[in-house]
């Protein structure tokens, strides 16, 4: 019984670990273009497009920079809320992280 509770209290004084999600550019788009993560998680954006691309963020919260074909970036993902996102260069494509 005393092993149990020990068992259980390291459980919860354990700290929570950050995962990384994956997003890729692909045929003009972000695969997938809606991301849902935890505070403090961050997102991987690889290019595997010809064509050069970013994802920045509308807020600011986050930007590649330009990713060359086959390059990649991780952003982490500071704050909650909703936070869209789009390719500086190509307006058109537009995907957004909702964080919790």
């Amino acid at each position: 019984m005393r092993t149990m509770l020990v068992l259980a209290m390291l459980a919860f004084a354990m700290p929570a670990y950050a995962a990384n999600h994956a997003v890729q550019i692909k045929g003009m788009k972000f695969n997938p273009s809606k991301v849902s993560v935890a505070v403090g998680d961050t997102i991987t954006f690889t290019n595997a497009d010809p064509m050069t691309h970013t994802a920045t963020a509308g807020d600011g919260s986050f930007d590649t920079g330009d990713l060359a074909s086959g390059k990649s970036a991780r952003v982490k993902i500071a704050k909650a809320g909703s936070h869209p996102f789009h390719c500086a260069i190509h307006s058109s494509m537009k995907g957004v992280v909702t964080a919790k």
